[in-house]
């Protein structure tokens, strides 16, 4: 059991194991299941991810006509091979924006932790695996890695817009990306801990501001930031650069962050981007025609 990041890694820290390892022992242990069936649950819920990542990336369309078909663009657009950034980054970023928009299109996604910041996770792990050749059984393994971060979140913070912002939200995702992906690319449980650590503190601040108030702008596009930040702070992770705040105290400075924004910038569409006059355009548009 653990209450917090720091205690976690610690734990790992003394048994040798990476922290996906302690993570599915602890949710064997809370859930009453054997650690295969834990395993096995995970691996039904990353093939929900990859899906949707891939049903994005070949092009879906939000029933609101507010959103659509950015992931198929920018996938037709690394194909062409003159980007000013690299095929695997603006892959990651393609599959963020693909799983997102099947959100928006009422499709199957999986949480992670938010459906409003679903497409980060995957996004970055899909890319992840597909560089450095990995087999399904890694990725599912480093998800835990991914879920303790999240647990740690929801029991110390909030993972919620309407409660903390977006920086709930997409500052969690990319956390969580950032230390699964350090966990993959074989980075220690520190490092995995300082990956998430500045993957969020460059979301601090963030709000909710849907337009329309619908989980669609700036919401699909957030969701490719948290990637190209998780990738970031990943990099950095592994290159040895520590987060000089440990990331229990980020994850904390984020909670009073969030507890400090007005209302209007949590998930009420009252104030922010959707109190531009574009979203007050689409807001009458949708609600009031």
């Amino acid at each position: 059991m653990f209450r917090n990041l720091e205690e976690l890694v610690n734990q790992a820290r003394e048994a040798g194991q990476p922290l996906s390892a302690l993570m599915i022992d602890h949710e064997a242990e809370t859930s009453g299941q054997t650690r295969e069936a834990v395993v096995a649950q995970m691996a039904r819920r990353w093939q929900v991810m990859v899906q949707a990542a891939r049903r994005g990336v070949a092009g879906v369309e939000a029933r609101s006509g507010m959103t659509g078909g950015d992931a198929k663009r920018l996938w037709d657009y690394v194909k062409k091979g003159r980007t000013l950034t690299g095929s695997s980054f603006l892959t990651a970023i393609s599959f963020a924006l693909g799983t997102n928009e099947v959100n928006a299109a009422m499709g199957v996604i999986c949480a992670t932790p938010t459906a409003g910041s679903s497409g980060v996770l995957p996004g970055v792990l899909l890319m992840v695996q597909q560089r450095l050749q990995l087999a399904d059984e890694a990725v599912v393994q480093a998800l835990f890695t991914a879920a303790a971060v999240g647990y740690a979140v929801a029991n110390n913070a909030v993972i919620s817009g309407a409660q903390g912002g977006c920086q709930a939200e997409v500052g969690t995702a990319s956390a969580m990306a950032a230390a699964a992906a350090v966990e993959l690319a074989g980075g220690s449980p520190q490092q995995c801990a300082d990956g998430a650590a500045m993957a969020l503190k460059n979301l601090l601040g963030l709000a909710c501001d849907p337009l329309a108030g619908l989980v669609e702008v700036p919401c699909i596009k957030r969701n490719a930031g948290g990637a190209a930040i998780a990738l970031a702070a990943a990099d950095m992770a592994l290159a040895g650069i520590r987060s000089q705040v440990p990331v229990d105290e980020v994850i904390a400075a984020m909670y009073q962050i969030g507890q400090a924004l007005p209302l209007s910038l949590k998930e009420t569409a009252q104030g922010g981007l959707a109190a531009t006059p574009t979203g007050c355009k689409w807001k009458e548009l949708l609600w009031n025609s």
